[in-house]
């Protein structure tokens, strides 16, 4: 049996397990999507109970597969959906709540209040985290369900109850409750860690009322995060030796894992990956850039005790509106038709959507803002609703490659390249676009799962399987290139009317509000 590496990508519409080999490839791979919960409007909630149902079938089924393709796992790699937040019972490990999901607007009060009691606790928690006071991140939504759950916030303090973004979750069931662990780009993400020091922060936990005992210990990306034996069974259908448990070596949330699967190791080097949301991240190396531009100072990657820090912009709606479209307007059959139906759509559809289901993100943190559709004519049918939709995400794009390259001191974008990855990486007609708008350079690699990648270099490096993150650099290679195809008035044009729609839109909800 050749050895592989089980990677857990656990993501917010779906959970997916893959089997890579030493090269990267994908040996196996099985994927299974599960409800989204919309309780009031804002909120967005998942079931932690399927979350982990999933987790498990899948893993099972891409060992299985592997194991008959002559691979055998040797160690794990997660990667999941970041700030998203559970709460659980330490004895059972049964979740008290829903997991409260990233999207989830519903503490937008809570921030305003904080801000509002605190006037320099913005500043605060900026420099000390890189972050903003939002909904967005982990803090209230502890806090959240622990002044909400009847008695829990009593039982948090007597050390009853666990908190933590959803690796932690897994990890902890995984090890059949022997590890309360997580590591240092989930935490970053969490509003309570300051990225400096890398410590749980004692002015932040009482900024935000979460009690320290509820939360996992911080390790490396790369680092023993425990050994579960939940797949002994089927790992031994491979022989008696391989029923000895897989340790769980290697963990990072999606962007940052997908930052390392696209081999971004070096300060200017830039990836944007396309799944529910878009996220851009730039690597700005050893020393943390302090934002202008409202965008966040994130953690990277930290190996070896060393951290890597990044720039972020992030955008709550992307592959979300193509489900819409297909799902509640039911415009689409597949998100496959998405670039079919677009390229019926000329240059002149004046349509525009922004998607800000859930308010909008960087760089106008705007929570209050919903979708809103402008230029329908009658006739506006399912195409040109279905390319205002993926030129949205374009556009929001835009934005932050512009916000980006505003920094001063972050590396320079002139001239840089934008390795994008996701489920709409795969849609040629979008990533042209891409490239026509940014007026930049686009690559999408050979593997564009790259975000389970990431987890799989991350528990490869630590397992021994690869000896540095220069050996992984080298196993990256490029499927396509875009170049910009589209006259500067042109690309003008559409802008001028993207800013017009998004303060008509910003200016209804403040005046609405």
């Amino acid at each position: 049996m050749q050895a592989a590496i089980l990677a857990i990508d656990q993501g917010t519409t779906s959970s997916r397990a893959i089997v890579f080999d030493k090269s990267g490839a994908i040996i196996s791979t099985a994927q299974q999507e599960f409800a989204q919960m919309f309780p009031e409007d804002g909120w967005v909630e998942h079931d932690p109970e399927t979350i982990w149902s999933g987790v498990v079938h899948v893993c099972k089924s891409a060992i299985c597969d592997a194991i008959r393709k002559g691979y055998l796992p040797s160690t794990i790699g997660i990667t999941n959906q970041r700030e998203t937040t559970i709460v659980w019972e330490r004895a059972s490990g049964k979740a008290i709540y829903n997991a409260i999901v990233w999207q989830d607007r519903r503490t937008d009060a809570l921030c305003r209040e904080l801000k509002d009691a605190r006037p320099e606790a913005e500043a605060m928690v900026s420099a000390k985290t890189g972050l903003l006071i939002d909904p967005y991140f982990s803090a209230t939504k502890i806090a959240w369900i622990l002044d909400r759950v009847e008695g829990s916030r009593h039982r948090a303090e007597r050390g009853e109850l666990l908190a933590g973004t959803v690796d932690s979750f897994l990890i902890w069931r995984l090890t059949e409750g022997r590890n309360h662990v997580t590591d240092a780009t989930n935490a970053s993400r969490t509003n309570i860690f300051n990225i400096h020091d890398n410590v749980w922060d004692d002015e932040l936990l009482e900024l935000f009322q979460v009690p320290k005992n509820v939360l996992p210990q911080v390790q490396d990306c790369a680092s023993d995060f425990g050994t579960t034996h939940l797949f002994d069974s089927v790992l031994a259908s491979a022989g008696e030796d391989a029923r000895k448990g897989l340790p769980i070596c290697g963990v990072a949330g999606d962007q940052q894992a997908a930052l390392i699967g696209q081999a971004c190791f070096k300060p200017g080097m830039v990836k944007s990956t396309y799944g529910t949301g878009c996220f851009m991240v730039l690597n700005t190396g050893s020393t943390p850039v302090r934002s202008s531009q409202n965008l966040l100072t994130t953690i990277g990657y930290r190996i070896n005790g060393e951290t890597c820090y990044a720039l972020e912009g992030s955008i709550f709606i992307a592959g979300a509106a193509v489900q819409w479209l297909r799902d509640r307007m039911q415009l689409l059959g597949s998100s496959a038709e998405s670039k079919t139906l677009a390229e019926q759509v000329g240059e002149k559809n004046d349509v525009v959507m922004v998607p800000a289901f859930t308010g909008m993100g960087a760089p106008y943190w705007n929570a209050r803002t919903r979708g809103a559709v402008y230029g329908i004519t009658r006739n506006t049918g399912a195409a040109e609703m279905v390319a205002a939709g993926l030129r949205s995400v374009v556009y929001q794009t835009c934005d932050l490659w512009e916000a980006i390259g505003s920094e001063e001191n972050a590396p320079d974008l002139r001239n840089a390249i934008l390795r994008v990855d996701g489920g709409m990486a795969a849609n040629d007609w979008f990533l042209q676009f891409l490239a026509d708008m940014l007026d930049a350079a686009i690559e999408r690699p050979e593997i564009t799962e790259t975000t389970a990648l990431g987890a799989a270099y991350l528990a490869g490096l630590q397992s021994g399987m690869y000896a540095s993150l220069e050996e992984i650099s080298e196993k990256w290679s490029r499927n396509a290139c875009y170049q910009s195809r589209m006259a500067p008035k042109q690309r003008n044009r559409y802008l001028k009317r993207w800013a017009a729609a998004v303060n008509a839109t910003i200016l209804f909800a403040e005046q609405t509000a």
